[in-house]
């Protein structure tokens, strides 16, 4: 497929997306303690974790492409010299202190509700698997590296910050190769191997949630992170498993997806591969052991306080104002995260991910976490 072409059908795909969510420009300005749960929430932990956003949006030139597309997000907040005034200020409040945060917020952002639909909140989380540096004994699924062939460039159809991936041939951009493609042995020859795990099913769902730790023969972790991918679409597999009349929408969560793969490895590849969409890999070097995985700006994550959003929709750095309950939908989930993160599967207004962090409670909480709820974001306003 021609640049021309993958241009065209770019454009098809945004245009679809913004008939089915609704444009941007139909945010409602919501007053700060109207927010349900305002006065409840712990609002210095988000404040913090937006104080170390900061620290990476500060760095960024004026023009960089935070997000919003070409919406009223994006003329509020959707580059780096938007948010200078209440970054410069953030760096005042004393940490943990609630009364400054408050009034900080109330200060320099004006809320947004994003859609009068309900947002879909799913979670993610950092996995630990069992892996190897060398394919031996049981440890013979790799995670790949980038692979050198693979081009990624801005989609001039999506001011958002989208982007196209494929490789050349004969000068032309053709579409990468799929999952099933690169499982069959398409990239063999690059020698792309970073680990090799003891599973396949872990490897798989590693990609999904996009970074993660291997814990080695000799009890040393590796981190990994997302480096790219094939540019595929993502097709979910419950979504799969439903349609085939395996499952029903409320049997499905990461651990019944697992359990169904395992009970059918005859046909375990073949449900993994209707998942197109590809991840690779690089090794995270120089961040603590205690630190979340890297944001898409490179912040490391903050658990409860960080979401994965839909970047044409919300400016990455943007505080926003989650309103849920937990995955038991015993609880009321309220309260200020920061948007520092995108993912494929994350896709319009309606669809927002939580960071439930790593280790075994984060993967109970994140595999169940299927909530409706509301999102809103919240942009700079003029303090002159």
């Amino acid at each position: 497929m021609q640049i021309k072409s993958l241009y065209a059908l770019s454009l098809m795909v945004v245009l679809t997306a913004c008939a089915q969510t609704g444009r941007v420009s139909q945010l409602q300005p919501v007053a700060l303690d109207d927010l349900p749960g305002w006065q409840t929430d712990h609002v210095a932990r988000g404040v913090a974790v937006f104080a170390r956003e900061c620290d990476r949006l500060l760095s960024l030139p004026n023009d960089q492409t935070l997000g919003g597309a070409a919406d009223q997000a994006a003329r509020l907040g959707g580059q780096p010299e938007q948010w200078r005034p209440a970054c410069k200020a953030v760096q005042a409040v004393p940490e943990g202190d609630e009364q400054a945060a408050r009034a900080f917020v109330q200060r320099y952002f004006q809320a947004y509700a994003i859609s009068s639909a309900p947002t879909l909140f799913t979670g993610y989380y950092e996995p630990e698997v069992e892996g190897s540096r060398s394919p031996i004994g049981r440890y013979r699924t790799p995670l790949l590296r980038r692979p050198d062939d693979l081009v990624s460039m801005p989609d001039p159809a999506d001011p958002g910050g989208k982007y196209l991936s494929g490789r050349m041939v004969g000068g032309q951009l053709e579409p990468y190769y799929t999952r099933a493609e690169i499982e069959a042995g398409a990239l063999k020859k690059q020698r792309l191997g970073l680990v090799w795990l003891a599973d396949p099913i872990d490897a798989f769902f590693l990609q999904i949630q996009g970074s993660g730790r291997v814990r080695l023969p000799d009890g040393h972790v590796v981190r990994v992170t997302y480096a790219g991918k094939n540019g595929r679409p993502y097709v979910p597999i419950g979504k799969v498993l439903i349609e085939r009349g395996e499952m029903t929408a409320d049997q499905v969560s990461e651990a019944s997806i697992r359990d169904w793969l395992r009970t059918h490895p005859d046909q375990a590849q073949e449900i993994m591969n209707a998942n197109p969409s590809f991840v690779f890999f690089r090794e995270l070097t120089g961040m603590p052991g205690n630190e979340g995985a890297p944001g898409t700006l490179g912040v490391p994550l903050s658990a409860g306080r960080s979401v994965a959003v839909d970047r044409r929709i919300v400016p990455l750095g943007a505080p926003v104002w989650v309103d849920t309950t937990d995955p038991g939908g015993q609880s009321a989930l309220q309260r200020l995260m920061v948007a520092q993160d995108t993912g494929s599967a994350i896709s319009g207004m309606t669809r927002a991910d939580i960071y439930f962090g790593y280790g075994p409670q984060a993967k109970a909480v994140a595999g169940q976490m299927n909530r409706q709820g509301r999102l809103y974001v919240l942009l700079p306003k003029s303090t002159e």
